[in-house]
């Protein structure tokens, strides 16, 4: 595999600047990308390229429930890149950040300096993380999470091509767009549409994405807040005419 690519984006010919926008107000918390990122590209067992979070706001009936799709950022300032001394990570001239298997000795630091998650390593395998499906990408397709999505949530493509998807979206509501924890200052290739802003928290910094972090520990403890069951009254029956 390539860690390094100048090749030009194939429809246009001309060099290629990926990046990605997030439209999260039509997301509908399916999980359909990270369904197909694990199946295209292998992910290992307990890892995720492609997450969604969730949060639940508000007290019944007047519930939200949020969403929060995280991937790789592909950060133009990036920590895991300047963590790594084994130059196992290479910032491509096309925005992407890729792995060299060869090279990667599981040493855990990129993942210790990532503050979105993104990157995965242990002593049993190398360093995991999203390339935008790079494999795809020379075969002139779209990423993994890109084709699935019901919701057309993500917006992927050249930001040198005025007709990419990317750029369509870019024109018609990059004043909307933010990235997440823009205080870590890292320069994120991937932007966001409509985020809920406080979801940012549940996002990891210095460890991948915990697999079991959907809430699931905290259900026990909720306390329902429904409406009471009325008690239903019956009319006594009338006796000796009364009533009548």
């Amino acid at each position: 595999m390539a860690v390094s690519d100048t090749r030009p984006n194939p429809r246009t010919g001309r060099p290629a600047n990926w990046r990605m926008a997030l439209d999260i107000e039509r997301c509908i918390g399916c999980h359909a990308c990270s369904v197909a990122c694990k199946v295209e590209n292998s992910v290992p067992l307990g890892r995720f390229r492609t997450k969604v979070y969730y949060l639940d706001e508000g007290t019944f009936p007047k519930v939200k429930r949020h969403f929060l799709p995280t991937l790789c950022m592909q950060c133009d300032d990036t920590p895991c890149l300047k963590a790594c001394d084994r130059t196992a990570i290479v910032k491509g001239a096309d925005g992407i950040v890729r792995v060299d298997p060869d090279r990667c000795e599981h040493v855990g630091a990129c993942e210790t300096a990532c503050p979105y998650g993104a990157i995965g390593c242990d002593d049993n395998d190398i360093a995991d993380k999203c390339d935008f499906c790079s494999h795809r990408l020379d075969a002139g397709m779209e990423p993994a999470c890109v084709e699935t999505c019901p919701g057309e949530v993500f917006h992927f493509g050249d930001a040198n091509d005025p007709a990419s998807p990317y750029a369509r979206f870019v024109a018609a509501k990059g004043a909307d767009l933010k990235v997440l924890k823009p205080e870590e200052r890292t320069q994120p290739r991937v932007s966001y549409r409509g985020h809920h802003v406080p979801m940012e928290a549940k996002v990891p910094k210095g460890h991948v994405h915990d697999p079991h972090s959907y809430e699931i520990e905290t259900w026990t403890s909720l306390q329902p807040k429904v409406p009471q069951a009325q008690r239903v009254v019956w009319m006594k029956p009338a006796r000796n005419g009364e009533g009548a």
